[in-house]
């Protein structure tokens, strides 16, 4: 049976976090025919358009989080990803695999949170990080979101996070 009640939620509650989601250097490096991961025409141009919220964040005082996908050269904590359509990608001491710093104008007071796995709430400091900053609600900007973007976001609100995708 179908809830009732009317259950609007307001876009924002309690306190927010941008969580912007492997946004990296590789998005804007074009040296290759070929990508490990396959995009739609333009991605680097919309990825682009995601500094607004960095900027927005920071003008609101809400605390901006850096999501970067980082792979050991030995392969050992890909897992499963490698099954599907995915190469391999995102290795430690690749300069394609730093976040995009000059891009999304990355600064010290930001937090960058390294992940192995598709979402950032699985072997990582995330959590810890969230309630230190006393998050209620996650706003979510990020490539692949049928991957990464997915599975936080499915993670934050199993967790009882408020999860906003911009």
């Amino acid at each position: 049976m179908a809830n009732a009640k009317n259950n609007k939620r307001a876009l924002i509650e309690g306190r927010a976090a941008l969580i912007m989601i492997d946004i990296q250097a590789s998005t804007f490096i074009e040296d290759s025919l070929v990508s490990s991961i396959d995009n739609m025409p333009g991605y680097n141009e919309r990825m682009l358009k995601a500094r607004v919220a960095v900027d927005k964040a920071r003008a609101c005082n809400i605390p901006v989080i850096f999501i970067q996908e980082v792979h050991r050269p030995n392969l050992v904590d890909f897992g499963r990803k490698l099954d599907g359509d995915e190469d391999i990608h995102c290795l430690e001491h690749n300069s394609k695999t730093d976040i995009a710093i000059k891009e999304m104008d990355f600064r010290p007071e930001d937090y960058p949170i390294r992940k192995r796995r598709y979402s950032a709430f699985f072997g990582t400091k995330f959590e810890i990080l969230l309630r230190g900053l006393q998050v209620d609600i996650l706003l979510m900007c990020g490539g692949l979101t049928d991957v990464c973007v997915h599975y936080i976001f499915f993670d934050g609100h199993q967790s009882d996070y408020f999860c906003r995708i911009i």
